[in-house]
């Protein structure tokens, strides 16, 4: 990533996370409407769910400056994932809940090249993950 898209992708974060708790809860009701398949995939308190999904963005936003460290953390979630039945289509439906959620809580701030940016880090993140998950 070029230090623009690092300080797009930052900045554009920077005003989710006030609203991150309303994020989360468009991001998963947005995942089941996309594929209520997935619903079964997730167990347990769907607050804390959030809760860990918005901790785990705002720590590769945070780190995006240099991912290396982060990869095999990445990785190994990827192989956890596995075991909690998700699939390479998961991903992408992951994807597109949560550009959704970011073009509803940013607004009119989600310009196509916020889109653009938040697109080709997520393309990334979940590369490394579907690499890894092929492996386990």
């Amino acid at each position: 990533m070029t230090p623009q898209q690092i300080d797009t992708l930052k900045s554009s974060w920077a005003k989710v996370v006030p609203i991150k708790d309303t994020a989360a809860e468009l991001f998963y009701g947005k995942l089941f409407e996309l594929d209520p398949a997935v619903k079964p995939l997730f167990s347990g308190d769907m607050k804390e769910q959030g809760r860990k999904l918005m901790a785990a963005i705002n720590t590769v936003v945070n780190g995006v400056d240099n991912l290396a460290p982060m990869i095999p953390v990445l990785q190994e979630m990827g192989k956890r994932h596995v075991a909690y039945g998700v699939t390479d289509a998961h991903y992408d439906t992951v994807g597109a809940a949560l550009i959704w959620t970011l073009g509803q809580g940013l607004g009119d701030g989600f310009t196509p090249d916020v889109k653009d940016v938040w697109v080709g880090a997520y393309g990334t993140i979940s590369g490394v993950m579907k690499e890894a998950a092929a492996t386990a």
